[in-house]
C-alpha cells in the first residue's frame, strides 16, 4: 500500500482503501481501478492523497473515434458558427462544410478504422457534442457501405446541421422522453426538422441530398417517424437516423437518458420495424456494449472492470477481476478475456 498524491495518479492505479465523504458515504471503493474521469473528479473535490496498491497497475485501453483534442476543436468551431446564426442568415454555416470534411479526414487517418470496437459513453445533452458525435458515427457506417466521398461529405454536413431547428425551440427537450412532453411541446418538438430544412432549402452551397437528410432524419421504415411519416427512406438517411437515435438516447436529447447497453438493446428490438436488420447489425458491430471502465458482474460470480474491447465481439470484452465470489477485494492481477474464455459472460453492469 502506498500513499500517493492525487496529482501523481495515473489511469490503471488501483485503490487500496475506500475514499469516503465526511458523512461516511463511499465515493470510490477499495479495488477500484482509476480512470481519467475519476482522477479529475478527485481533484475537483479537493482530495489531495489516496492509498493505492504499490505494485499493481492495470492498463486500460479505451478506443475512441476522435482524439479528445480534435473533438474539442471541432466542438468549439461548431459552437462558434451556430451561436452566431440567426434564422435565414446562413452565411457562416457554409464553414461547416469544411468542418465535416475535417472530421471525415481525421477518421480516415486512423489505421484499421473499421476493424475496431469503440468505447462510446453517455454524456450531457450538448447539441454541439451530439452533432460531432453523430458525424463520426455516420462516417463509420457510411464507410462500411462504401459510399462515394461526395455522398459521405453530404452526410457529414447534414449531421452537423441536422438539429439546427432545435435552436428555434423554447421547450426543454433535455433528458425528457418526447411522449412525456405536454401535447403542444411534443407537437412543437417534431417540427424541428422542418424548421432546419426551411432555413436551409435555398442555400446553393448545400446539396439537395443534404437538405433531404436534414428534413428526414427522424423518419422510420414503418412510417412512425416525422415529419413526413415516410416509409420509403434512402439508405443514407436511414444511417443518419439510427446513429441519431442512438446518440440522442445516450445523451438525453428528446429521450430520458439511458446507458449504452440500454440503447443497444432498444435498437435490437427495433430491428425490421424502425430499421432494416442489416443496418442494425452493421451499426452495432462497432459499439462496445460495456465501455472501458464499466464495472460488471460476470457469470463466475466475480466482479470485474472492463479494461479493453475485443474486435468483432462488442459484448465480450477483456476484464480485470476486482472482487472474488465472496466479495473480497482481489489485489493480484487476474485478467479474463471473454472471447478466449467462452463459457464466461457478463451477467450485468454494476
Amino acid at each position: 500500500m502506498k500513499l500517493t498524491k492525487v496529482d501523481e495518479l495515473e489511469e490503471g492505479n488501483v485503490l487500496e482503501q475506500d475514499i469516503m465523504t465526511r458523512d461516511y458515504q463511499v465515493l470510490l471503493g477499495s479495488g477500484t481501478v482509476l480512470k481519467k474521469d475519476y482522477i479529475i473528479k478527485l481533484k475537483e473535490l479537493g482530495i489531495k492523497e489516496v492509498f493505492i496498491h504499490d505494485e499493481l497497475k492495470i492498463p486500460m485501453k479505451e478506443i475512441v473515434i476522435l482524439r479528445n483534442e480534435m473533438e474539442q476543436s471541432f466542438h468549439d468551431k461548431l459552437r462558434d458558427v451556430m451561436e452566431k446564426h440567426t434564422y435565414l442568415h446562413n452565411d457562416k454555416l457554409q464553414e461547416l462544410c469544411q468542418t465535416a470534411d475535417a472530421i471525415i479526414t481525421e477518421i480516415l487517418t486512423e489505421d484499421h478504422v473499421l476493424d475496431k470496437v469503440y468505447d462510446i459513453k453517455e454524456r450531457s445533452a450538448d447539441l454541439y457534442e451530439h452533432s460531432i458525435s453523430l458525424c463520426t458515427l455516420v462516417t463509420l457506417v457510411a464507410l462500411k457501405y462504401s459510399f462515394t466521398s461526395d455522398k459521405v461529405h453530404d452526410m457529414g454536413v447534414a449531421c452537423l446541421l441536422h438539429d439546427l431547428g432545435l435552436r428555434y425551440l423554447t421547450i426543454d427537450y433535455r433528458n425528457t422522453d418526447m411522449a412525456d412532453m405536454p401535447d403542444l411541446g411534443f407537437t412543437e418538438y417534431k417540427k424541428h426538422p422542418v424548421y432546419a430544412y426551411t432555413s436551409l432549402k435555398n442555400e446553393l452551397w448545400l446539396s439537395n441530398d443534404s437538405k433531404n437528410m436534414i428534413l428526414m432524419h427522424h423518419e422510420f421504415m414503418d412510417g412512425s417517424g416525422y415529419p413526413l411519416h415516410a416509409t420509403s427512406i434512402p439508405l443514407a438517411i436511414q444511417i443518419i437516423t439510427i446513429c441519431d437515435m442512438f446518440d440522442e438516447m445516450i445523451s438525453g436529447i428528446g429521450y430520458r437518458q439511458v446507458k449504452v447497453r440500454e440503447a443497444v438493446e432498444f435498437l435490437r428490438t427495433a430491428t425490421n420495424q424502425l430499421f432494416p436488420q442489416k443496418l442494425v447489425e452493421n451499426f452495432l458491430n462497432f459499439i462496445a456494449i460495456y465501455p472501458v471502465g464499466t464495472m460488471v458482474k460476470i457469470s463466475t460470480g466475480e466482479q470485474a472492470i472492463v479494461i479493453k474491447q475485443n474486435h468483432a465481439f462488442p459484448d465480450r470484452p477483456i476484464v480485470r477481476i476486482i472482487q472474488d465470489r465472496s466479495g473480497k477485494t482481489v489485489t493480484e492481477e487476474i485478467v479474463r478475456d471473454l472471447v478466449i474464455e467462452q463459457s464466461i459472460f457478463v451477467e450485468q453492469a454494476i
